[in-house]
């Protein structure tokens, strides 16, 4: 008798779960999907909304200058060239890193796919092309809407450098 009633709980226990899991299948997929198609389409994404980028990360180089002059002129060069090429969408994340034991200094994240193409916009870096900074390349896959935060960032920003 009690093997029956075990039995019977188990089964009822398993119909009650497969009950809730059939319910709960109508509840997702009539969720509305929030896919843009004209969205997607300005941004480049893939299907997961996804595309390639280089990212950059800008190391000490082997241009050791002390001279104050030399180095604001080198450090205005690099800040005109970040603000070039995020005028022109191509830089989309730019930013230093604090003090650290592998000298990274900072990164970039260009809106291209071509290492090429990316070695053209950071020779307009004086910083880099003096070797001030080592430029590392890598291709770096993210969500295709990164550039979106650029729109969002211009609004909050009180100074401009």
């Amino acid at each position: 008798m009690k093997i029956t009633s075990i039995k019977t709980v188990k089964g009822t226990g398993i119909f009650l779960m497969i009950l809730l899991i059939v319910a709960a299948i109508p509840a997702q997929s009539q969720e509305k999907s929030k896919y843009d198609a004209q969205l997607a389409a300005k941004y480049g994404g893939n299907d997961n909304g996804m595309k390639s980028y280089i990212f950059v990360i800008l190391r000490t180089g082997p241009n050791k200058t002390a001279d104050r002059d030399s180095l604001n002129a080198y450090f205005a060069g690099h800040m005109a060239n970040i603000q070039k090429l995020a005028a022109e969408g191509k830089m989309i994340v730019a930013g230093p890193f604090g003090k650290n034991e592998n000298q990274f200094r900072g990164l970039f994240i260009l809106n291209t796919t071509s290492n090429e193409e990316a070695r053209k916009m950071l020779d307009g870096d004086p910083a880099v092309k003096d070797g001030i900074f080592i430029a590392d390349l890598y291709t770096w896959w993210g969500s295709a809407a990164l550039p979106a935060y650029m729109e969002v960032h211009e609004k909050i920003t009180k100074v401009n450098p």
